[in-house]
Protein backbone atom coordinates (compact mmCIF):
# COMPACT_ATOMS: atom_id res chain seq x y z
CA UNK A 1 0.00 0.00 0.00
CA UNK A 2 1.35 3.40 -1.39
CA UNK A 3 1.83 6.14 1.30
CA UNK A 4 -1.48 7.99 0.11
CA UNK A 5 -3.45 4.87 -0.48
CA UNK A 6 -2.60 4.22 3.15
CA UNK A 7 -3.40 7.59 4.48
CA UNK A 8 -6.52 7.73 2.56
CA UNK A 9 -7.96 4.49 4.44
CA UNK A 10 -7.12 5.49 7.97
CA UNK A 11 -8.58 8.71 7.93
CA UNK A 12 -12.42 6.64 6.24
CA UNK A 13 -11.58 3.93 9.34
CA UNK A 14 -10.87 6.56 11.78
CA UNK A 15 -14.16 7.75 11.61
CA UNK A 16 -15.90 4.34 11.57
CA UNK A 17 -14.03 3.91 14.83
CA UNK A 18 -15.52 6.45 16.40
CA UNK A 19 -18.38 4.88 16.45
CA UNK A 20 -20.51 7.09 13.85
CA UNK A 21 -22.43 5.05 10.72
CA UNK A 22 -19.85 4.18 7.64
CA UNK A 23 -20.31 2.50 4.91
CA UNK A 24 -17.50 1.03 2.96
CA UNK A 25 -18.13 1.55 -1.03
CA UNK A 26 -15.88 -1.60 -2.69
CA UNK A 27 -15.99 -3.93 -5.27
CA UNK A 28 -18.95 -5.26 -3.38
CA UNK A 29 -21.22 -2.57 -3.51
CA UNK A 30 -21.86 -0.24 -0.93
CA UNK A 31 -22.27 -1.61 2.84
CA UNK A 32 -22.08 -0.23 6.09
CA UNK A 33 -19.36 -0.89 8.42
CA UNK A 34 -20.32 -2.73 11.71
CA UNK A 35 -18.08 0.24 13.82
CA UNK A 36 -20.18 -0.67 17.26
CA UNK A 37 -19.22 -4.50 17.16
CA UNK A 38 -15.29 -2.95 16.22
CA UNK A 39 -16.06 -1.21 20.07
CA UNK A 40 -17.90 -3.58 22.10
CA UNK A 41 -16.55 -6.33 23.61
CA UNK A 42 -16.16 -9.47 21.81
CA UNK A 43 -19.30 -11.60 20.14
CA UNK A 44 -19.64 -15.09 19.88
CA UNK A 45 -18.39 -15.24 16.61
CA UNK A 46 -15.44 -13.76 18.12
CA UNK A 47 -15.23 -15.86 21.18
CA UNK A 48 -15.04 -19.00 18.76
CA UNK A 49 -12.24 -17.53 17.08
CA UNK A 50 -9.86 -16.00 19.78
CA UNK A 51 -10.80 -19.78 21.72
CA UNK A 52 -8.12 -20.97 18.83
CA UNK A 53 -5.19 -18.71 19.91
CA UNK A 54 -3.02 -20.91 22.15
CA UNK A 55 0.03 -18.06 21.97
CA UNK A 56 1.67 -15.06 21.76
CA UNK A 57 -0.85 -13.45 18.82
CA UNK A 58 -0.25 -10.14 16.74
CA UNK A 59 -3.64 -8.76 15.61
CA UNK A 60 -2.61 -6.94 12.32
CA UNK A 61 -5.07 -3.67 11.44
CA UNK A 62 -6.72 -3.64 15.19
CA UNK A 63 -8.70 -0.90 15.44
CA UNK A 64 -10.17 -0.26 18.49
CA UNK A 65 -8.34 -3.45 20.11
CA UNK A 66 -11.51 -5.99 21.27
CA UNK A 67 -9.27 -8.68 20.52
CA UNK A 68 -6.10 -7.60 20.87
CA UNK A 69 -7.36 -6.64 24.75
CA UNK A 70 -9.41 -9.94 25.41
CA UNK A 71 -6.41 -11.90 24.55
CA UNK A 72 -4.51 -10.02 27.00
CA UNK A 73 -7.14 -10.23 29.62
CA UNK A 74 -6.84 -14.11 29.16
CA UNK A 75 -3.23 -13.72 30.22
CA UNK A 76 -2.35 -14.37 26.23
CA UNK A 77 0.65 -11.93 24.76
CA UNK A 78 -0.83 -9.99 22.13
CA UNK A 79 0.49 -6.88 20.32
CA UNK A 80 -2.28 -5.02 17.61
CA UNK A 81 -0.75 -3.19 14.97
CA UNK A 82 -2.47 -0.38 12.97
CA UNK A 83 -1.00 2.55 11.22
CA UNK A 84 -3.94 4.27 12.95
CA UNK A 85 -2.83 6.35 15.68
CA UNK A 86 -6.05 6.51 17.00
CA UNK A 87 -6.55 2.70 16.89
CA UNK A 88 -3.34 2.03 18.88
CA UNK A 89 -4.62 5.22 21.10
CA UNK A 90 -8.24 3.08 21.25
CA UNK A 91 -6.39 -0.21 22.04
CA UNK A 92 -4.41 0.86 24.78
CA UNK A 93 -6.87 2.27 26.39
CA UNK A 94 -8.48 -1.37 26.84
CA UNK A 95 -5.11 -2.43 28.35
CA UNK A 96 -3.33 -4.07 25.25
CA UNK A 97 -0.32 -3.38 23.47
CA UNK A 98 -0.45 -1.56 20.36
CA UNK A 99 2.27 -0.31 17.65
CA UNK A 100 1.89 2.22 15.11
CA UNK A 101 3.14 0.62 12.60
CA UNK A 102 2.77 -0.95 8.83
CA UNK A 103 2.41 -4.56 8.95
CA UNK A 104 5.24 -4.34 6.18
CA UNK A 105 7.74 -2.63 8.11
CA UNK A 106 9.86 -4.52 10.78
CA UNK A 107 8.15 -5.89 13.60
CA UNK A 108 8.90 -7.59 17.47
CA UNK A 109 9.13 -11.18 17.80
CA UNK A 110 9.15 -11.70 13.56
CA UNK A 111 9.00 -15.29 13.38
CA UNK A 112 8.06 -16.19 16.83
CA UNK A 113 4.13 -15.23 16.77
CA UNK A 114 2.59 -18.09 17.65
CA UNK A 115 -1.12 -16.83 15.18
CA UNK A 116 -1.82 -13.43 13.65
CA UNK A 117 -4.97 -12.20 12.87
CA UNK A 118 -6.73 -10.63 10.04
CA UNK A 119 -10.44 -9.97 11.25
CA UNK A 120 -12.69 -7.31 10.13
CA UNK A 121 -11.58 -7.36 6.36
CA UNK A 122 -8.21 -6.86 6.99
CA UNK A 123 -7.03 -9.72 4.80
CA UNK A 124 -8.35 -6.88 2.59
CA UNK A 125 -5.31 -4.37 3.68
CA UNK A 126 -3.54 -3.28 0.43
CA UNK A 127 -5.69 -4.80 -2.37
CA UNK A 128 -2.69 -8.05 -2.46
CA UNK A 129 -4.00 -11.22 -0.24
CA UNK A 130 -0.53 -12.84 -1.73
CA UNK A 131 1.22 -10.70 -0.27
CA UNK A 132 -0.32 -9.68 2.98
CA UNK A 133 -0.59 -13.58 3.25
CA UNK A 134 3.35 -13.72 2.55
CA UNK A 135 4.20 -11.05 4.72
CA UNK A 136 2.24 -13.01 7.75
CA UNK A 137 4.14 -16.17 7.06
CA UNK A 138 7.53 -14.14 7.94
CA UNK A 139 5.63 -13.16 11.61
CA UNK A 140 4.30 -16.32 12.40
CA UNK A 141 6.49 -19.60 13.92
CA UNK A 142 7.29 -22.71 12.00
CA UNK A 143 4.09 -24.53 14.27
CA UNK A 144 1.81 -21.02 13.99
CA UNK A 145 -1.05 -20.15 12.35
CA UNK A 146 -2.96 -17.23 10.58
CA UNK A 147 -6.43 -16.52 11.32
CA UNK A 148 -8.84 -15.64 8.71
CA UNK A 149 -12.02 -13.91 8.49
CA UNK A 150 -12.99 -14.02 4.53
CA UNK A 151 -16.28 -12.56 3.17
CA UNK A 152 -19.84 -15.22 3.20
CA UNK A 153 -21.12 -13.26 0.48
CA UNK A 154 -17.96 -13.51 -1.94
CA UNK A 155 -16.61 -15.61 -4.55
CA UNK A 156 -13.45 -15.62 -5.47
CA UNK A 157 -10.95 -12.48 -5.24
CA UNK A 158 -11.99 -9.50 -6.12
CA UNK A 159 -9.49 -6.03 -5.87
CA UNK A 160 -10.23 -2.70 -6.57
CA UNK A 161 -10.20 0.98 -5.48
CA UNK A 162 -12.61 0.99 -2.55
CA UNK A 163 -13.61 4.78 -0.14
CA UNK A 164 -14.92 5.07 2.99
CA UNK A 165 -18.59 7.52 3.60
CA UNK A 166 -20.08 9.08 6.27
CA UNK A 167 -22.00 11.58 7.11
CA UNK A 168 -19.31 14.40 6.69
CA UNK A 169 -18.16 12.80 3.23
CA UNK A 170 -15.99 10.24 2.38
CA UNK A 171 -12.35 8.90 2.27
CA UNK A 172 -9.75 9.06 -0.84
CA UNK A 173 -9.84 6.08 -2.58
CA UNK A 174 -7.44 3.14 -1.27
CA UNK A 175 -6.33 -0.11 -2.51
CA UNK A 176 -8.48 -2.89 -1.36
CA UNK A 177 -9.72 -6.48 -1.61
CA UNK A 178 -12.58 -9.13 -0.66
CA UNK A 179 -11.97 -12.61 -0.42
CA UNK A 180 -14.51 -15.06 -0.45
CA UNK A 181 -14.26 -19.01 1.60
CA UNK A 182 -13.69 -20.86 -1.65
CA UNK A 183 -10.60 -18.77 -2.56
CA UNK A 184 -8.67 -20.15 0.57
CA UNK A 185 -7.71 -22.83 -0.84
CA UNK A 186 -5.88 -21.30 -3.91
CA UNK A 187 -4.22 -18.09 -1.98
CA UNK A 188 -3.07 -20.68 1.05
CA UNK A 189 -1.12 -23.26 -2.07
CA UNK A 190 -0.19 -19.92 -3.37
CA UNK A 191 1.42 -18.29 -0.07
CA UNK A 192 2.93 -21.80 1.32
CA UNK A 193 0.25 -22.39 3.79
CA UNK A 194 -2.43 -24.79 4.25
CA UNK A 195 -6.39 -24.61 5.50
CA UNK A 196 -6.16 -26.38 8.89
CA UNK A 197 -9.79 -25.19 9.60
CA UNK A 198 -13.17 -23.56 8.51
CA UNK A 199 -16.35 -22.49 10.24
CA UNK A 200 -19.33 -20.02 10.28
CA UNK A 201 -20.58 -18.17 13.25
CA UNK A 202 -23.49 -15.69 13.32
CA UNK A 203 -23.16 -14.60 9.46
CA UNK A 204 -19.45 -14.40 9.50
CA UNK A 205 -17.08 -16.87 7.75
CA UNK A 206 -13.35 -17.83 8.87
CA UNK A 207 -10.66 -19.99 7.86
CA UNK A 208 -7.35 -21.26 10.08
CA UNK A 209 -4.41 -21.66 7.84
CA UNK A 210 -1.45 -23.34 8.83
CA UNK A 211 2.42 -23.25 7.58
CA UNK A 212 3.34 -26.16 5.43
Amino acid sequence: MNSMSRTSCIGGFDVAMTGRHCWLVDCGGRRQLPSMRWRAQPDRADAELLARCHGPTVDVGCGPGRLAAALTARGVVALGVDTSMLAVQLTRQRGAAALRRDVFDPLPGEGRWRHALLVDGNLGIGGNPVDLLDRCAELISADGSVLLEVDPKVSGVRRCMATVEHDGGRSAPFRWALVGLDATADLASATGYTVSADWRCDNRAFVELTRM
